[in-house]
C-alpha cells in the first residue's frame, strides 16, 4: 500500500523526524493507501472532520494517528482512526506498518492502540529510543533535537508523560554531522542548558563542548532560543558567558510561565519568582533580551489567588530595558489549560469535543465562547506571532 504523511504547516518537525524511517510521500489531504497524521490539540477538530469526510466519501485508506493529542487521548482518536501510535514513533510506526503489510496483526506491536470491536486495546509501553540511532531529519530540514524527556513534571506539560522523566541527549558527533546541513544552527530541547545533564543540575562543560564543536562550522548558532527555551534556575553568569562566546543570539527564551509564587508552586515548576527575576537580570547584563514565556491562568488554576500578576507586572522594570513577555500559546504542542496528557488538563476535564459548536476560548483567560473557527483563528494568530518573533530572534512583545 502506498503511504502518505498528511502535511501541514504545524507538523513539519514530526514529519522531518519520521521521513527517514519510511518510504512515504507528502499529501495535502487524504489519499488512498495508508494515511499518517501527526497533530496537537488545536488541530484535533479539523483533523477528525477531515478523516470523517474521507471515510464518508468511501476513500480506500487506512488511517494512523500519532503526536501529542492522539497519544494523550487514544480512545478519542480511535473514534476516527484505525490505529494510534502512542509516544515516540521512531520504532513503533515502522513496525506497525510492517505488521499491517505482512498481515501478522497489530497486537504484537508495542506502543499502539487500536479497537477490537467496541473495546480499545493498548499494547503496552515501549522502551525509550536511543536518539543517536535515529536521524533528526532527512529531506525536510528541522531544528536539531538535542534532548528529549524532562524530570520536572510540570502540571501543564505533556513532555515527561510522552518521553519520560529521564533526559536523553544526542551525542556531539551526531549533532555536528546534521548541523552541517543547516545554514544556521538551531535546536529543540525542553531546556537547552540541561544538555548533557540529568535535567536537575546543569553540566555546563557539556554545553560548552557542544557549542565549541559547532563553532568550527562557522555558522550562526542560536542556543536557548525558540523552538527551545531555558529554565530560569539554570541561568547563570557562566552559562551566559558560554552562549555569548559561541552563539549569535540576541535573546534567550526563558520559561518563566508565571509571576505568581502560588501558581509556580501549584504547577510544580521547581523554581520561584525570584529565580525568574534573577535570570532576567543576568541575561540583560550580558547584553541579551529575555523573552519570558508566560502562561495566562485558565479557569480553575489558583482560583481566588490575589497574587497572579500578568506578563507586564512581574518584570515591569525589566521591560523598560527591553525584556519581552510573550504569552504562552499552543505553538509547541501545548494547550493554555494544560496539555491533554498533563495532570492540569486531567483535573480540568476535556477541553471541548471535536465538532462541538463552540470552542472554549476561556483557555486564553477569556470568559466567553466563540464559534470554533474563530477560536482556532485566535489561537493560531497568537501562535504565529510567537513563532515568527522568536524564529527571527527579534525583540517583540505581546
Amino acid at each position: 500500500m502506498r503511504k502518505w504523511f498528511r502535511q501541514n504547516n504545524k507538523n513539519s518537525y514530526s514529519i522531518a523526524a519520521l521521513m527517514p524511517l519510511l518510504r512515504a510521500d507528502l499529501a495535502p489531504g487524504p489519499r488512498a493507501g495508508i494515511m499518517l497524521y501527526s497533530f496537537a490539540t488545536p488541530q484535533a477538530g479539523e483533523v477528525y472532520h477531515e478523516v470523517n469526510q474521507a471515510r464518508e466519501a468511501g476513500l480506500d485508506a487506512l488511517f494512523i494517528a500519532g503526536g501529542p493529542h492522539p497519544s494523550a487521548l487514544p480512545e478519542e482518536a480511535l473514534e476516527y482512526f484505525d490505529y494510534v501510535v502512542i509516544g515516540e514513533g521512531e520504532e513503533t510506526l515502522p513496525e506497525l506498518i510492517d505488521a499491517i503489510e505482512t498481515g501478522r496483526g497489530a497486537a504484537s506491536v508495542r506502543g499502539i492502540a487500536y479497537r477490537r470491536g467496541e473495546e480499545a486495546i493498548y499494547t503496552g509501553d515501549r522502551p525509550p529510543v536511543d536518539l543517536d540511532c535515529y536521524p533528526p531529519f532527512s529531506s525536510i530540514l528541522a531544528p536539531i533535537e538535542i534532548t528529549r524527556g524532562c524530570p520536572w513534571g510540570c502540571a501543564y506539560c505533556q513532555t515527561p508523560r510522552l518521553f519520560g522523566r529521564c533526559m536523553r541527549h544526542r551525542s556531539i558527533p551526531v549533532i555536528s554531522r546534521f548541523a552541517r546541513r543547516h545554514k544556521d544552527i538551531r535546536f529543540t530541547s525542553p531546556n537547552s542548558l540541561a544538555y548533557g545533564s540529568d535535567g536537575r543540575r546543569p553540566r555546563l562543560e557539556k554545553v560548552s563542548a557542544l557549542l565549541e564543536a559547532l563553532r568550527g562550522q562557522k555558522k550562526p548558532i542560536y542556543f536557548g532560543t525558540f523552538p527551545s527555551e531555558v529554565r530560569p534556575d539554570f541561568v547563570s553568569d557562566e552559562a551566559l558567558e558560554i552562549i555569548t562566546r559561541h552563539c549569535a543570539n540576541r535573546s534567550i527564551s526563558l520559561g518563566g510561565q508565571s509571576g505568581s509564587p502560588a501558581v509556580l508552586e501549584r504547577i510544580g515548576r521547581g523554581h520561584g519568582r525570584q529565580e525568574i527575576e534573577s535570570a532576567c537580570e543576568i541575561i540583560l547584563e550580558h547584553g541579551l533580551i529575555p523573552q519570558v514565556d508566560h502562561i495566562r491562568p485558565a479557569d480553575g488554576v489558583c482560583r481566588g489567588s490575589k497574587d497572579v500578576p500578568g506578563p507586564g507586572q512581574m518584570d515591569r522594570g525589566k521591560r523598560r530595558e527591553g525584556a519581552g513577555a510573550p504569552v504562552h500559546a499552543p505553538a509547541r504542542n501545548s494547550s493554555l489549560g494544560g496539555d491533554p496528557l498533563s495532570p492540569l488538563q486531567r483535573c480540568r476535564g476535556s477541553a471541548g469535543q471535536p465538532g462541538s459548536e463552540r470552542a472554549p476560548v476561556r483557555q486564553l483567560g477569556l470568559e466567553v465562547k466563540l464559534p470554533e473557527r474563530l477560536a482556532v483563528f485566535v489561537l493560531q494568530l497568537i501562535s504565529y506571532y510567537h513563532l515568527i518573533g522568536q524564529h527571527l530572534d527579534l525583540p517583540y512583545r505581546l
